[in-house]
């Protein structure tokens, strides 16, 4: 199966991120792509939660989303809008992954899980969950000889995520994310590789790039990983593209009979307090 990554450098404009991300999908779809992935917030980077309430619409009627669906049908394949920002009830939002099918039905939603919440020393403290509510359940859904496992940016540092998700038959696990440049230079390609080794899994990591309209710089460097761990295909820059690369099912199988982690997993208990 041919599988696509499309790299953004999404603004605060609804309307004109789905105008640029339009033909960056009709390339996917020239090119034999049955699954695409955009990258996180890819229909809004907002610049701060107040702007993010000016413009993010109901998910009901999504007028962005309905365009997507219409796009997937048209193109046949599988799209993958990497996260998008959602009202909710409380006032904060849900950033939220929507895949949809090739007749253009909405297939599956997942809620990002992890929320970045810090303080660190000298910086402002940084609370994620101001604005977002976490996701409360892990998703997977089906995409030909494969089966998807849905996270988003934040989560690919929690192992446990993509442990439940590979043992729940996921063997193609989507990474979208708008990572910043230090934290990607530093983390972005040593973490991704882990959680497609130790999954045995392909992970597909769709990367928005650049500097942005809000002020913040994201790292880009979009990746395919296969099972082994190994980089098939990689945007080596921050500039906006389509990135492309074959899977191959028997390889998910070949990596996870010679290395059996998630068979070979157990439980146990956590070390008690130290006595003093």
């Amino acid at each position: 199966m041919k599988i696509a990554a499309i790299q953004m450098r999404s603004g605060l404009d609804p309307d004109a991120n789905l105008a640029a991300l339009e033909p960056m999908l009709a390339e996917a779809a020239a090119a034999g792509a049955h699954y695409v992935l955009t990258p996180e917030v890819t229909l809004i980077f907002p610049e701060n939660r107040e702007q993010l309430k000016s413009v993010a619409s109901p998910f009901e009627g999504h007028p962005q989303l309905r365009r997507v669906g219409e796009l997937a049908r048209q193109h046949g394949m599988h799209i993958h809008i990497g996260s998008l920002a959602v009202p909710l009830a409380d006032g904060r939002f849900a950033n939220r992954s929507v895949l949809f099918a090739p007749d253009g039905a909405m297939l599956a939603t997942y809620d990002k899980i992890h929320l970045f919440d810090a303080t660190i020393a000298g910086l402002n403290a940084y609370r994620e969950s101001a604005t977002y509510a976490g996701g409360e359940e892990a998703v997977t859904a089906p995409l030909g000889e494969f089966t998807l496992g849905m996270s988003i940016c934040y989560d690919m540092r929690f192992p446990r995520l993509y442990n439940s998700l590979a043992n729940a038959g996921a063997n193609l696990i989507a990474v979208p994310a708008a990572f910043t440049v230090p934290t990607g230079q530093a983390h972005w390609h040593v973490l991704l590789r882990a959680r497609a080794i130790e999954t045995g899994s392909y992970v597909i990591a769709a990367a928005q790039g650049g500097q942005h309209a809000n002020g913040r710089a994201t790292y880009g460097h979009s990746l395919i990983i296969d099972p082994w761990g190994r980089i098939v295909a990689e945007l080596e820059h921050d500039e906006p593209g389509v990135l492309l690369a074959e899977i191959d099912p028997d390889l998910v199988a070949d990596a996870r009979e010679r290395i059996p982690a998630l068979a070979n997993a157990r439980n146990f208990a956590a070390p008690g307090p130290l006595q003093a």
